[in-house]
């Protein structure tokens, strides 16, 4: 665990122009403020760097991997009912204190963290990652652990928590709104050290601005006009071990015509019902029955600063479970495996468009590969809620 190296804002205008990033002019909302308020927790560009002041005058510069990290925490926050901006606020209080925004391993006592994604090391007892759980208190595993997905939401708790309903995450603390933020994160850390906290709510506040911006008007629509936030990574579309490669991308011959034909997508057979993730964050701006799509699923993100569409086909209708405008992240659950449309068999049909919807497509599991996607064991996901117009499915 690391100790008092952070800080907050003097972001500003001076370092950051419009061009790098684009800063809310929201001030931060009640607790009473749901988590799904328009633009509130959309994640814009990253920038590659945040200077702030801690509340007793320190100041000190996040780098855009740490920065990365917030971002993470932000957006699985907009994801979980009943977080909303207060919320996050306490979650990144208390990842700035504990690691200041660092996946820290703990090769002392676990070798094994070192194998997985991590911004170097630590040896505070058995304690792990953003937050510092501990895998012997029950936060985890250590695969789990080195997640900053999975950490973020086990902060966070709740009956949709990893962990719910102990350890207790931030939303399984009765009256935990009309706490103090500080005092709060020490509710769900359990420090021995309880007044650290308060230090750092400046410098989350001053991220949770840099960060976030306001949701254009209109929702999701074809996606030309609507700010797609930058995503924290990317991952395979289906549970591992779940799926087997069957048709490629570019010509074969048409399985229903036995014709040539050039085929734009790849194809994962699966069985029906099989959890469909989003490949990254973004926002969803198709979502129905489409011909000899069947059902599909299209998602804009912005990957690397590049808009990138993904595309999700021949699910059954009652396999869709997501609506245009919705905000969703990485290995979110957004369908299931169908067969409808023009399809042979139970499969997912798997585009990716740089560019954006209606773009030339490449060959999408090339991209997954470019892109080190990361597999994801079934179970670890759960479904999308939030839309750019602040309500629920």
């Amino acid at each position: 665990m690391l100790k008092k190296l952070l800080a907050a804002l003097t972001v500003a205008a001076v370092c950051f122009g419009p061009a790098t990033v684009l800063l809310s002019v929201a001030v931060l909302a009640s607790p009473a403020i749901a988590a799904c308020a328009p633009g509130s927790l959309i994640v814009g560009p990253i920038p590659d760097s945040l200077t702030a002041t801690t509340r007793n005058g320190e100041m000190v510069t996040l780098n855009r991997q740490q920065l990365t990290h917030a971002a993470t925490i932000i957006t699985v926050g907009g994801q979980t009912d009943g977080v909303g901006r207060a919320g996050v606020v306490i979650a990144l209080m208390a990842a700035l204190t504990e690691s200041h925004l660092r996946m820290l391993t703990n090769t002392g006592t676990y070798p094994e963290s070192a194998n997985y994604p991590n911004d170097g090391d630590a040896a505070d007892h058995d304690s792990l990652g953003l937050f510092q759980m501990r895998p012997q208190a029950g936060w985890g595993t250590v695969a789990e652990l080195m997640d900053p997905n999975y950490q973020a939401r086990a902060f966070y708790g709740g009956p949709a928590g990893p962990n719910y309903p102990s350890p207790r995450g931030l939303l399984d603390i009765p009256g935990w709104q009309q706490l103090d933020p500080g005092e709060a994160a020490q509710a769900v850390e359990v420090s021995a050290y309880p007044d650290r906290y308060q230090n750092y709510q400046p410098v989350a506040e001053a991220i949770l601005t840099a960060l976030t911006r306001p949701a254009p008007s209109g929702g999701g629509g074809n996606g030309g006009d609507v700010v797609v936030p930058e995503t924290t990574r990317v991952v395979f579309p289906l549970p591992e071990g779940s799926w087997v490669r069957t048709s490629p991308f570019g010509w074969r011959t048409d399985p229903i015509t036995f014709e040539i034909a050039f085929h734009s997508g790849s194809d994962f057979a699966a069985d029906d019902g099989t959890p469909i993730y989003a490949v990254a964050d973004g926002i969803v701006t198709h979502a129905g029955y489409t011909g000899s799509w069947g059902g599909l699923i299209i998602v804009e993100h912005t990957v690397g600063g590049e808009r990138v569409a993904s595309y999700y086909a021949h699910m059954w209708e009652y396999g869709i479970h997501v609506t245009e405008g919705m905000i969703v992240t990485a290995g979110q659950h957004i369908g299931d495996v169908g067969s409808s449309g023009k399809s042979t068999g139970p499969h997912l049909h798997l585009e990716i468009r740089p560019g954006g919807t209606g773009q030339p497509a490449i060959d999408s599991d090339q991209w997954l590969t470019d892109h080190e996607a990361e597999g994801i064991t079934g179970g670890n996901a759960s479904r999308a809620s939030c839309t750019l117009s602040g309500g629920g499915r």
